[in-house]
């Protein structure tokens, strides 16, 4: 077993969630990819793609509980520009409605090719700046296993990419100024 395997273990939905309800005070995602293949969007993308309709659904709901209870959730994604179809999604459907309930999203815009100094391709969750979840991704986007993570190390590390994350990372509320409503830009 090397190091990194004996510091983390897989994390099942049930516990995952727990995580949520179990945080008391902040809640942080790093999100690096381009595209989620997420199978509670797919109607939502797809629709989105045709006709450029944004529907509302359970997940939207769910996320605005989650949100609204009191403690500070916040976001970075680092995106290249220009976005791909699933980021600009993203943007219309989760994102807008995500500010709208109170969730603190901020968006790292690089050019294609470049990246951030000090932010890794990988995503995490990290609750109350001490429970880190590694959220691990196919290429594609598939979510295979979340990790809880025991390294403290490790997450002292993300507590400091957070910051730099935050500190690099604009305002999704500013951000979206530079798009249309289906965030494509002016």
């Amino acid at each position: 077993m090397t190091l990194q395997e004996s510091s983390s273990r897989p994390v099942g939905t049930e516990e995952f969630d727990r995580f949520f309800a179990e945080c008391r005070y902040t809640a942080f995602r790093l999100e690096t990819l381009q595209v989620y293949d997420v199978g509670y969007e797919e109607e939502a993308f797809r629709r989105f793609l045709a006709d450029g309709e944004v529907i509302t659904t359970d997940s939207h709901e769910e996320w605005a509980r989650t949100v609204g209870s009191g403690r500070h959730f916040r976001r970075v994604h680092v995106v290249h520009e220009p976005l791909t179809d699933y980021l600009r999604f993203e943007c219309v459907w989760a994102y807008r409605s995500n500010v709208k309930a109170g969730e603190d999203v901020n968006i790292l815009p690089v050019g294609e090719g470049s990246w951030p100094e000090g932010i890794p391709r990988s995503d995490y969750w990290l609750f109350d700046s001490h429970r880190l979840v590694r959220m691990n991704y196919t290429p594609e986007g598939t979510m295979l296993t979340p990790e809880l993570v025991f390294d403290p190390e490790e997450v002292v590390r993300a507590n400091a990419i957070r910051d730099r994350a935050l500190h690099q990372a604009v305002p999704f509320t500013e951000y979206q100024g530079r798009f249309d409503t289906d965030m494509r830009p002016l």
